[in-house]
Parts: structure tokens; C-alpha cells; sequence
């Protein structure tokens, strides 16, 4: 009798342990080739603004994020490279993004969750070799409003400017 209780407890455990999983689960697609995205990829940007590269901490996410407290109210409002390392409440800051930096979009992802679904950037810094983060998560740069008029997302002019190639 006691066999079929802790059998009956572990199957019960494994099934919550599957449910949560499959709830907290996110499909991810690239849709680079889909008509609306196919002129993102390659687009180069400067920052406008000095940001944070950050990850939240109760919430993974492929690639750093960049953003700075407007975007994300867990973040300090002054950027400041001593906070490079720091817990903060939600966050943790790994580095700095600087006025001027330049990078460009390399990838546009849906990610799809039961929370919904969004659209990100992957960027890339276009001196990545000299940067411990350098593809990062532009979804706190960008303004997604485009997307609920059924086109596609750009990034922030606040954050950052196309950079005009000569």
C-alpha cells in the first residue's frame, strides 16, 4: 500500500513539475525571411543614449537585454559603470552601453508564450570583439507599437539613430 501512495506522489510531482514547464515554456522563431522583417537584418544604428546591459533576474531571456530606466523601472536612473556586477531588485547590470556605440540588427525573433507573443531584435555591436556582451536583446529599445498596426517594430529614436552609410 505504501508503493502505490509514493508512487502516486511522484507521478503527481513529475506532472506539476510537466505543467509548469509547459507554462512557462516559450517557442522561438526567427523571422528574418517573412516580408515584413526582411529589410531589419543588416541595419546599422549609433546610440543616442547610454544604456544598461542587464538580465532579469527572474525571467531568462537568449541574449543580454539593453535598456535604461524608462524602459525599465528596475534599472537606475543614471548610468553608471560602477554598478557593472550589481543585484539589483529584478535585475542584474553586466555592463554598459555608450553614446555613440554602434550596432546592428543581426536577427528578428518571435517569441511565443502563453503571456503572448513578441517581437525582438537581435543586435550586434559592430566592435564585438572587444566586448564581453556583444549580441544583445534590443526588445526594451524598441517601440513596439508599429506592431499593433500590423507592421514591423523599429527601434526607439531616443535610443538610437540609423547610422547613414557614406
Amino acid at each position: 500500500m505504501l508503493k502505490w501512495f509514493v508512487g502516486a506522489v511522484i507521478l503527481i510531482a513529475l506532472g506539476i513539475g510537466f505543467i509548469r514547464m509547459q507554462r512557462d515554456s516559450i517557442k522561438t522563431s526567427y523571422i528574418n525571411g517573412l516580408p515584413l522583417y526582411t529589410d531589419l537584418p543588416g541595419q546599422e544604428f549609433i546610440f543616442e543614449r547610454d544604456c544598461y546591459i542587464f538580465e532579469f533576474r527572474d525571467h531568462h531571456s537568449d541574449w543580454p537585454l539593453v535598456g535604461s530606466h524608462l524602459t525599465v523601472p528596475q534599472l537606475p536612473m543614471d548610468v553608471d559603470s560602477s554598478r557593472i556586477g550589481a543585484d539589483l531588485p529584478g535585475v542584474r547590470i553586466l555592463g554598459i552601453a555608450r553614446i555613440g556605440d554602434r550596432f546592428k540588427i543581426v536577427s528578428v525573433r518571435r517569441d511565443e508564450s502563453r503571456t503572448g507573443t513578441t517581437i525582438t531584435f537581435e543586435i550586434l555591436f559592430m566592435d564585438e570583439s572587444a566586448r564581453p556582451y556583444p549580441r544583445l536583446d534590443a526588445f526594451w529599445i524598441m517601440d513596439h507599437g508599429p506592431e499593433k498596426r500590423g507592421q514591423a517594430p523599429t527601434i526607439l529614436a531616443t535610443y538610437a539613430v540609423p547610422r547613414v552609410k557614406d
